[in-house]
């Protein structure tokens, strides 16, 4: 009988002692705000800058690990509020309606402004104007002749950049002539390079950080400078013309997180609006929100070298 019972305590001992190592275990690769793995959805507008946000930040803390998935707006906030995406990088904030269906489910988005990019007007390198009037692309929107326009390239219909676009022009839907679509900016870029003519339009973000193999295209087009509507002067999406307002079709960029707990993707937030994400804007080419802040050191007399 005793040999029983020591068998069977010894039974509940590693029973015991596996399941808190299993709980340890568990504990261990639990999710924080530094540590884990999680997938983030990006505005394919804006992929660039997120690249290199998640590059730092994962080069920084080395026990975090994210995967970026990028979509066009309507793809992206369509899988947001259908809890399919838990942490999205996009160019709008959320709207009142959406932000009610939200409500509805008992879930509270924590939003977070980092940047403010630009939508730009390209066209090819042979078209020596390199100004161009919004109202002109406005007009050609709303299904006006335009002589200065061959044709208006966007990269996705269902794209950011489109929908913003309508608003502007006061649009339900794009002309069905005239107007042409791909599946990226890349494209769009490349597609503007090699046809006389056309006008593009794409995120800033793909211009200012281009992907190796664009590089060389980029040589082919010209970046347009932009009269605004109530404006008499041309401006470029510059970070200089940001800042000072004067830039026409400049946007805010918001990473938006649904996770509900204290995850990664708040420690994705923190670390993009803080001062290491905010220098990666600046360098981007982008605006960031707040300009990072400059140490300096000065002396009351110059200390000579030795020689």
């Amino acid at each position: 009988m005793l040999k029983y019972s020591r068998v069977a305590g010894l039974v509940v001992f590693v029973f015991l002692f596996a399941m808190c190592n299993q709980k340890s275990k568990n504990e261990g690769d639990k999710e924080t705000i530094l540590k884990g793995s999680m997938e983030i959805t990006v505005d394919e507008t804006i992929k660039p800058i997120v690249e290199d946000q998640v590059a730092v930040f994962e080069g920084t803390y080395y026990d975090a690990k994210i995967s970026i998935k990028a979509k066009s707006e309507a793809e992206l906030i369509n899988d947001l509020l259908n809890q399919k995406a838990k942490v999205v990088v996009v160019t709008r904030d959320l709207t009142k309606e959406e932000r009610d269906r939200f409500e509805k489910s008992k879930i509270n988005p924590r939003v977070t402004p980092f940047g403010t990019d630009a939508i730009a007007f390209i066209s090819n390198k042979s078209n020596n104007d390199t100004l161009i009037a919004l109202k002109t692309v406005l007009d050609f929107l709303q299904g006006k002749a335009e002589p200065q326009i061959k044709g208006l390239v966007f990269d996705n219909p269902n794209s950011s950049t489109v929908r913003y676009m309508k608003e502007f022009a006061k649009v339900k839907d794009l002309p069905a002539k005239g107007v042409f679509s791909f599946k990226t900016n890349d494209e769009v870029i490349k597609f503007v390079s090699e046809n006389d003519g056309m006008i593009g339009v794409v995120g800033m973000n793909w211009l200012s950080q281009p992907s190796p193999n664009m590089e060389g295209v980029l040589k082919n087009i010209n970046v347009l400078s932009v009269k605004g509507l109530n404006s008499d002067k041309y401006y470029s999406p510059t970070q200089n013309d940001l800042a000072e307002l004067k830039y026409p079709l400049a946007r805010d960029l918001f990473i938006i997180n649904c996770q509900g707990y204290t995850g990664l993707g708040m420690g994705l937030a923190s670390f993009i609006s803080g001062d290491i994400g905010q220098r990666i804007v600046l360098k981007s080419g982008l605006l960031p929100v707040r300009t990072p802040g400059r140490k300096l050191s000065i002396r009351k007399e110059i200390i000579k070298d030795k020689e």
